[in-house]
């Protein structure tokens, strides 16, 4: 067991090994980890010792600080790129060696399909295939797509789920809140988990260690997120500027589980230079059953519309082994039909649009568009709150625990507008809410962008707050002031 130093990862160094990649000998873990099984199960009520993060002040983990592609919205706060005092320079990728160079698409190729190919996949070995063809696939998103959140999808139509991203280097340390985004419920039939890393050894030897201890279906690699404190350590959408390393941490990966293994990259690194297209012909090779394309680049964040028409263009050039997985903007069923019709796409993946209207599964099931009532929106809060409470405890530090994660999604909820004050249906991801009258006085509260009134709304289910209490988002952005809204 990793956490009393007696972990190993046979199939992962002979992958690494196999592939010439040197191996420093046995993983351990550091003397103060005293971490216990029982706090890495799966099924069971989760302990108040663990949660997905720190509350009231402390810092959240890595893992906590990357969006994945999911939860920053437009107008991101300008401190997220700030360089933390503790951090290393930015990578100047002009000036990279060569594995991390920016490679034309034609080069990208050539180099990553040079070498044996069959060599790298000697290990591989036989896998069960996940059927992702017209499947409801909720993504894993940062800080808000928790396990209780999972429930609520779960209850609305979702089919396939996926954990919050995990740092590899983390999950190898033991560290408890860390594993705790692996959790599983049993209502997930489909499960799989999102880990994030820059280098094959720690990849391979995270994806072998997650497949022994924990009840997965699914390892999905995130080569998206556009965090500089992910990018900066040579991990997320920066393994698109390296493309050998990239290759090498999919093979041995790959090679180490027999579950199956998903990769999720964004359209490039830089506006304008998508490269996805360069490799997606020969990417199922390296061993990955399905890829999921973000129709953005690192660059834009979240400050353009997703391209649907280079994931369609895309998706053309895969492999027929290949899944492909379309994710960009989705927000209504209409958005879902017309790009399950215009490609070769399996599915579509589901981000923030189901932050900000859970329900959208429901929608896309149903094939229509629900004027959902407040009373109806409330119950499915009172719900997510009954879960969390299951989940991190109804002691004072579940209660609290409970709230912060509540108030963070209402930060996403309050920008739905119901149908019938829409005058053009159905409503746009990149719309801004305006200030408006609902039809009843929770419509009304519920639509505020006002964190007080989020916090009212958590009173309202959870009792009082503590004394002298204040929120404020994760992510200014999703919190549109007044002013921007007049």
């Amino acid at each position: 067991m990793l956490w009393k130093n007696q972990a190993t990862f046979l199939r992962a160094d002979a992958q690494l090994q196999s592939l010439g990649i040197t191996v420093k000998g046995k993983q351990k873990a550091p003397n103060t980890i005293s971490m216990q099984a029982d706090e890495i199960a799966h099924d069971g009520k989760a302990g108040n010792d663990i949660t997905e993060t720190q509350v009231n002040g402390t810092e959240l983990s890595d893992a906590q600080q990357c969006d994945n592609q999911h939860t920053l919205e437009v107008g991101d706060d300008p401190h997220e790129d700030s360089t933390p005092a503790w951090k290393k320079t930015k990578t100047d990728f002009a000036h990279m060696p060569l594995d991390g160079e920016m490679l034309s698409p034609d080069s990208a190729t050539e180099i990553m399909g040079s070498g044996n190919d069959a060599e790298c996949r000697s290990t591989a070995r036989e896998k069960k295939l996940i059927d992702f063809r017209g499947k409801l696939y909720v993504a894993p998103l940062t800080t808000v797509g928790n396990l209780p959140f999972r429930r609520v999808c779960k209850q609305l139509g979702a089919d396939i789920t996926c954990g919050e991203m995990a740092m590899c280097t983390n999950l190898l340390q033991g560290q408890a809140s860390e594993w705790a985004l692996l959790r599983r419920h049993h209502t997930e039939d489909v499960f799989g988990v999102q880990i994030c890393g820059a280098y094959p050894d720690t990849v391979a030897r995270t994806a072998e260690l997650i497949e022994r201890e924990s009840e997965i279906d699914f390892i999905d690699l995130n080569v998206g997120c556009p965090i500089d404190i992910v990018v900066n350590k040579g991990a997320g959408s920066c393994l698109l500027t390296k493309p050998l390393r990239f290759k090498q941490i999919v093979t041995a990966a790959s090679a180490s589980m027999d579950k199956p293994l998903t990769v999720k990259v964004r359209t490039g690194y830089f506006e304008g230079k998508n490269c996805i297209h360069s490799f997606i012909g020969e990417i199922h090779k390296w061993g990955i059953s399905a890829l999921t394309i973000h129709g953005r680049t690192r660059q834009q964040r979240y400050s353009k519309l997703a391209d649907w028409d280079y994931i369609y263009k895309t998706s053309l050039e895969a492999s027929e082994n290949l899944q492909v997985i379309g994710n960009g903007d989705i927000f209504s069923y209409t958005d879902w039909n017309e790009h399950m019709n215009s490609s070769r796409l399996s599915t579509c993946m589901l981000a923030r649009g189901v932050l900000i209207k859970p329900w959208l599964l429901t929608e896309i099931k149903e094939q229509r568009h629900w004027d959902i009532s407040s009373t109806e929106r409330f119950e499915i809060i009172k719900d997510y709150v009954r879960f969390g409470l299951q989940h991190w405890g109804s002691d004072s530090k579940g209660v609290e625990t409970t709230r912060y994660f509540l108030l963070e999604w209402l930060s996403y909820l309050h920008r739905y507008i119901p149908i019938g004050l829409l005058e053009v249906i159905p409503q746009k991801l990149n719309w801004r809410p305006p200030l408006y009258n609902g039809r009843n006085d929770l419509e009304t509260l519920m639509a505020s962008d006002s964190a007080a009134d989020w916090v009212r709304i958590s009173e309202m289910l959870l009792g009082p707050a503590p004394p002298n209490f204040s929120f404020t988002p994760r992510h200014k952005s999703n919190a549109y002031d007044r002013a921007d809204n007049g």
